[in-house]
């Protein structure tokens, strides 16, 4: 497939819920790590199929939200073609 999501992330207010919860519900196998920043990160393993990861939301009184990274040959391009069907970059 064209352009598929690569990754997709979970910025939650509560990681150790979030963690419990998804691991429980979809039996994903979830790696503590650090970023490099130091920050604490947790791998979503699935198998087969787009990995992912949890993080704490760093915005402050921002609701949990799910971020999905795409995979583009050419990001300048890409952006171009969303500033030409009216997207903002």
């Amino acid at each position: 497939m064209a352009n598929p999501f690569v990754h997709v992330e979970l910025m939650t207010n509560d990681v150790g819920r979030a963690r419990k919860f998804f691991g429980k519900l979809f039996n994903w196998k979830l790696e503590a790590t650090k970023t490099a920043g130091d920050m604490d990160y947790t791998m979503v393993r699935v198998g087969e199929g787009t990995d992912g990861g949890i993080m704490k939301n760093s915005m402050p009184n921002a609701p949990s939200m799910w971020v999905a990274y795409v995979e583009v040959d050419d990001v300048a391009q890409a952006t171009n073609k969303v500033k030409s069907l009216g997207g903002k970059s």
